[in-house]
C-alpha cells in the first residue's frame, strides 16, 4: 500500500477528477464573460443595435448570473450540489446553442440571459465541490490551478472570440460550449461526490428582493443616456432598485435563515475580499469592454489581432495565478491581493494618461502587462482568502456571495463606464471614441485603487475555519460528505 506524507502535494483520485471537472466548467462560465467583447463589432454589423444593445449582450449574461448565484448555491446546498451542478451545466449548454441560432439582437440577449441562469446554478458549486474534495493541506495549490484556469478563460476569451468571429462566424463563440458541456454532464455524474449542507433552506423573499433590486439599478444605468437621467424609467429603476436592495440587506439581518446572512460581513476579511472583488471587476470589465473595441474601431486591428494584443493583460494570470496561490500559502493572502489590485489600478492609470487615437501598441504594452500581473496576483489568493473567513457550513453561501458580487461589479462596470463613454464621446470618429474612453477608464482605475485599500482589511494570515466540536448522526436525506476545515 502506498502512503503519502503530509508534505505530498499531489492530487489523486476524486480530488483530481473534481478539479478537472470544476475547472473546466468554471472555464466555460468565465469564458462567456469576455468572449463576446471582440465579437461586438461583428454582432453589431450582423444583427444591428445601439450601444445599449451591445451592453445587454454582455450584461444579460452577467446580470442573471449575478442575481441568481446565491440562489444557485442555496439550491445546491438543499437538493444536492452535484445534482444542481449537472442541471446548471445542461441549461448553460442548451442556452449556448440557442444563442448561436439567434436570428436577431433581441433573441441573442434573451439566450444570453438564460445562459446566465445556467451559469448561476453551476458556477458557485464549482468552488464548493472543489473545496470539499481537496484536503486542506493541498487546497492552496488546487485553488491556484483553478485560478489559473479561470485566468486562461479570461486570457482566451477575447482571442477565441476574435478568431472565431474573423475566420468562421461570431455564432461559433457559443457553439464552442456545446460539445464541452455534453462531455462534462456524464463525467460529472460518474466522478463527482454528492453532498448537501445541514438544514439548508431556500430564501425566496431574499431572492426576489436582490434580483429585482439589481435588475432595476443596472437597467437604469444602461438606459440613462438613451432616456435621460431624469426620465421616469431611469428614476424608477434607480429608486425602486435601491429600495429593494435595502430591503434585502434588512432581510439579511432579521430573517432566521437568509440566503446571505449579514452577520458574515462582521468579519472584516469577508467584508474586504467581497467588496474588493466587486470593485476590481467593475474597473476591469468596464475597461475591457471599451478597450477591446478601441483596438478594432480606432487602432484598426482585426478581431483576431485585437484578441492577441490583449493577451499581455488577459493572459498573464495563466503564469501568475499558480505562483500567487503558493505565495499566499507562505506569506498570507493580504499582501498578494493588495499588490495585485495596485498593479491592476496602475495599468488602468497608464492607459488613461496615454490613450490617444494614434497610440501605438508598443506604448500600450506597459499598461497591459501591469494589468495582467495584477489580475494574476488577485485570482487564486482571493478564492483562498474567501474560504478561510467562514465556517464550513457557510462556505456555499460565501462562494455564491463572492461570485455574485464580482458579477454585479462586472455588470455595473460595463453600465457605468459605457454611460460615461456615451456622455463624453461616441462612435462617430476615432477621436470621439477616445474622448469617451479616457474618463471612463479613469473611473475604472479609481474603483480598482479603492479595492486595493479594501484588501488591507484582510487579516495578515488566514485563520482556519471553525470546526464543529462534536460529530452527530446525519439527518434523513443528508449525506455524510463534509467540507474540510481550512
Amino acid at each position: 500500500m502506498t502512503t503519502h506524507t503530509a508534505s505530498d502535494t499531489r492530487l489523486r483520485g476524486p480530488a483530481l477528477w473534481t478539479l478537472v471537472i470544476t475547472a473546466t466548467a468554471g472555464f466555460m462560465a468565465a469564458l462567456d464573460n469576455l468572449v463576446v467583447t471582440t465579437a461586438l463589432p461583428a454582432i453589431r454589423q450582423d444583427l444591428g443595435g445601439k450601444l445599449e444593445d451591445l451592453e445587454w449582450t454582455v450584461n444579460a449574461y452577467t446580470l442573471t448570473f449575478a442575481v441568481l448565484l446565491m440562489l444557485g448555491a442555496a439550491l445546491g446546498d438543499r437538493f444536492g450540489r452535484r445534482r444542481l451542478f449537472i442541471g446548471g451545466l445542461a441549461l448553460f449548454t442548451a442556452a449556448s446553442a440557442a444563442a448561436a441560432l439567434s436570428p436577431g439582437i433581441d433573441e441573442l440577449i434573451a439566450a444570453r440571459a438564460v445562459q446566465g441562469v445556467g451559469a448561476a446554478v453551476m458556477m458557485p458549486l464549482t468552488l464548493t465541490l472543489l473545496t470539499a474534495a481537496v484536503p486542506a493541506a493541498r487546497r492552496g495549490m488546487a485553488l491556484g490551478i483553478y485560478g489559473a484556469v479561470s485566468g486562461l478563460a479570461v486570457a482566451s476569451g477575447p482571442l477565441i472570440g476574435g478568431s472565431l468571429t474573423e475566420y468562421i462566424s461570431w455564432q461559433w463563440i457559443f457553439w464552442l460550449n456545446v460539445p464541452v458541456g455534453l462531455a462534462l454532464i456524464p463525467l460529472s455524474r460518474l466522478r463527482l461526490t454528492e453532498s448537501t449542507a445541514p438544514n439548508a433552506r431556500l430564501d425566496i423573499p431574499g431572492t426576489v428582493l436582490i434580483s429585482g433590486g439589481l435588475f432595476g439599478i443596472v437597467y437604469a444605468l444602461v438606459n440613462a443616456n438613451a432616456h435621460g437621467w431624469t426620465s421616469a424609467p431611469v428614476l424608477t429603476g434607480l429608486i425602486a432598485g435601491s429600495a429593494l436592495v435595502g430591503g434585502f440587506i434588512h432581510h439579511g439581518f432579521t430573517s432566521a435563515n437568509p440566503m446571505l446572512p449579514m452577520r458574515l460581513f462582521r468579519n472584516r476579511g469577508f467584508l474586504g475580499i467581497n467588496f474588493a472583488g466587486l470593485l476590481m471587476f467593475l474597473g476591469m470589465f468596464g475597461s475591457i469592454f471599451l478597450l477591446s473595441q478601441f483596438l478594432q474601431g480606432v487602432a484598426g486591428y482585426s478581431p483576431t489581432e485585437a484578441g492577441l494584443r490583449l493577451l499581455p493583460w488577459t493572459g498573464m494570470p495563466m503564469i501568475i495565478s499558480p505562483l500567487a496561490g503558493i505565495l499566499a500559502d507562505r506569506i498570507g493572502s493580504r499582501p498578494v491581493i493588495a499588490a495585485g489590485l495596485a498593479y491592476q489600478a496602475a495599468g488602468l492609470v497608464w492607459y488613461a494618461m496615454t490613450l490617444e487615437a494614434d497610440l501605438s501598441y508598443t506604448h500600450q504594452l506597459p499598461a497591459l502587462i501591469l494589468s495582467g500581473i495584477g489580475m494574476g496576483l488577485y485570482f487564486a489568493p482571493a478564492s483562498h482568502a474567501l474560504m478561510s473567513t467562514v465556517a464550513p457550513a457557510d462556505q456555499g453561501k460565501a462562494s455564491g456571495t463572492n461570485s455574485a458580487l464580482r458579477e454585479v461589479g462586472g455588470a455595473l462596470g460595463i453600465a457605468i463606464l459605457a454611460s460615461v463613454f456615451s456622455t463624453q464621446g461616441g462612435y462617430e470618429s476615432p477621436q470621439a471614441f477616445v474622448d469617451g474612453t479616457v474618463p471612463a477608464v479613469w473611473i475604472g482605475a479609481g474603483a480598482v485603487a479603492v479595492a486595493a485599500g479594501l484588501a488591507l482589511l484582510l487579516p495578515r494570515k488566514a485563520k482556519s475555519a471553525p470546526v464543529v466540536a462534536a460529530e452527530r448522526a446525519p439527518r434523513v436525506g443528508e449525506t455524510t460528505a463534509k467540507v474540510p476545515a481550512n
